[in-house]
């Protein structure tokens, strides 16, 4: 399935928007990333079909964006999208698996690739050829349980588990060089025996061909690095640290519309 980036751009500024809700920046620079990997690369044929490839969204704080995956595959409609982050809703700013499509339940960060990693050995214990995948922020490489799955993926050799690190330089109150350095993170997770992959976050084309070029048959865990822009698409947001946590004015919301709509590209 072919999902156009700039679709889920438009409806993450939505539905932020009608919620009047942060984490806008970060949500905007996957992007790209959630739309090749669930319109190109998972195995789902129903997100409560068994055989399904698993993904963790491990940067919880973006689910914004996976929801607005999911409108678009027809998984959820209009009218279940527009309850995010309302009462009773089943769309909350982290994803929980009360809704179909959310293997797993995520937002305190550095939990989801020891999920994906259970996953990736349950399939192999099983004897199931599904693959588990996990979308990791940068700044989770500041949490000791991050390098624990890694370890253990790699001591099992888990060939069917990809991490997809969404490389932006920020979080909650700084720019990661300052809080915590992580400018060799290639290296890092090499010396812990993954397989690394560098790769332009935004460019679709150049993420199918990292994905489709991945051998989940050999003896090491993949990931995927990928460098993106926090708040990708949408000028005054881009780089900009504020936008992790602020809402949008009126004006600020007709502004980030008319550029992600005038922006080129596509899926």
């Amino acid at each position: 399935m072919n999902i156009n980036p700039k679709e889920i751009r438009l409806h993450v500024l939505a539905q932020s928007k009608r919620a009047h809700v942060g984490h806008i920046g970060c949500a905007l620079s996957v992007a790209e990333i959630l739309s090749v990997i669930y319109g190109t690369v998972l195995r789902v044929e129903s997100p409560r079909d068994p055989r399904r490839d698993r993904f963790a969204m491990s940067k919880g704080h973006a689910a914004l964006t996976l929801y607005s995956v999911f409108r678009v595959m027809g998984w959820i409609s209009q009218e279940q999208l527009d309850t995010f982050c309302g009462n009773d809703t089943m769309l909350g700013v982290h994803p929980e698996r009360l809704l179909p499509g959310v293997d797993f339940c995520t937002g305190s960060l550095g939990m989801g690739l020891g999920f994906a990693a259970g996953a990736a050995l349950a399939s192999r214990l099983e004897g199931a050829d599904r693959r588990a995948f996990a979308l990791l922020s940068d700044a989770e490489c500041n949490e000791g349980s991050v390098w624990e799955a890694a370890m253990f993926a790699a001591h099992h050799k888990l060939a069917n588990l990809t991490a997809v690190i969404d490389l932006n330089g920020q979080q909650a109150f700084g720019y990661t060089r300052d809080v915590l350095a992580a400018e060799n993170l290639a290296e890092r997770w090499s010396a812990f025996g993954w397989a690394v992959h560098t790769v332009d976050g935004h460019d679709p084309t150049a993420l199918r061909r990292v994905f489709a070029a991945l051998d989940y048959k050999q003896d090491k865990p993949h990931l995927v690095l990928a460098r993106t822009t926090f708040g990708k698409g949408v000028s005054f947001m881009e780089n900009q640290i504020k936008w992790h946590y602020w809402p949008m004015s009126d004006d600020e919301y007709q502004q980030a519309v008319a550029e992600v709509t005038a922006a080129g590209g596509g899926a």
